[in-house]
């Protein structure tokens, strides 16, 4: 499938069929998430992979809509980094300095650029930003998950009290922003029968 098709042919699935996903299509996944755009490359998050049956079923009290995760081949859940501070952004540039062969002061203007950005804004201004980063991983990871015909569901319906617990989140320093079910649709999942609705071109679409 083209990009489009792949599009077309996903839906946010309510009930997946149990099967695994194979660990090559996971990590095609995986990948699409980790190279996905991130604001000035900083990445202010990462990723947590449940795929152990037993968890999963730990999980299913965090939900409020539980279907997905009883029957998912794998949850990925995005974690957002609540704190943007020196220490990480000093990471941030060692990894770069060990990756490009250069000098912290050849990437100067550039960390100069990040120290201005990060100091003009709050620290509830920040969270946001970094909780916003996260989405636009979702986003690689759904359409990477379909070209894949892999089947996915994004959710925000969860107790953050239990999942945080669950999962051993740090809640000083990180939240979990949003969750994907990935897996392959359950034939009596009546949704993917329905046509896909969107809002027609010239109501979407504005040139100026």
């Amino acid at each position: 499938m083209n990009y489009l098709e792949a599009l077309n042919w996903r839906y946010s699935v309510k009930k997946f069929d149990g099967r695994k996903i194979s660990s090559e299509k996971l990590n095609n996944i995986l990948e699409a998430g980790r190279l996905s755009v991130s604001s000035l490359g900083l990445q202010p998050y990462h990723l947590l992979v449940v795929g152990n049956n037993e968890m999963l079923q730990k999980l299913i009290p965090a939900f409020y809509n539980p279907s997905q995760i009883s029957t998912c081949s794998h949850l990925v859940v995005l974690v957002s980094k609540t704190k943007i501070n020196k220490s990480y952004v000093d990471g941030y540039f060692g990894h770069i300095i060990n990756e490009r062969g250069v000098t912290l002061e050849q990437l100067s203007a550039f960390r100069n650029n990040i120290n201005s950005f990060i100091e003009s804004y709050s620290a509830k201004e920040l969270e946001s930003w970094s909780e916003k980063q996260n989405y636009i991983v979702l986003g690689s990871m759904i359409m990477a998950a379909a070209q894949e015909q892999v089947d996915t569901c994004p959710m925000e319906g969860f107790k953050s009290e239990i999942l945080d617990d669950l999962l051993n989140i740090d809640k000083e320093k990180e939240k979990i922003a949003v969750v994907l079910a990935l897996g392959y649709r359950a034939e009596d999942d009546i949704f993917q029968n329905f046509k896909k609705v969107r809002k027609p071109y010239d109501k979407f679409i504005k040139f100026f």
